[in-house]
């Protein structure tokens, strides 16, 4: 599982808080982003424990090559200029 470059990509689970507020903050504010469902997606919760070196959602991977684990609305909005 490769995330794409240049593109937002979102891992997460339905039931996770964090996922579902950052989700909201991004829906909200028209930014595109591919969302993986950790629980529905084969290999996706291994993905991230390889790129995190632990569990923890949600992840994002950004569009210039970095990442932001549970990132607050402050963060995002900082990030995004939002």
């Amino acid at each position: 599982m490769e995330a794409k470059v240049g593109h937002l990509t979102m891992y997460g689970a339905k039931w996770c808080p964090d996922a579902k507020r950052a989700r909201k903050f991004l829906d909200d504010r028209g930014i595109k982003y591919e969302w993986h469902d950790i629980d529905e997606e084969e290999g996706a919760r291994e993905f991230v424990i390889k790129v995190n070196g632990r569990f923890v959602i949600p992840t994002l991977l950004l569009p210039d090559g970095s990442k932001m684990t549970e990132p607050s609305n402050e963060e995002l909005s900082n990030k995004f200029g939002v």
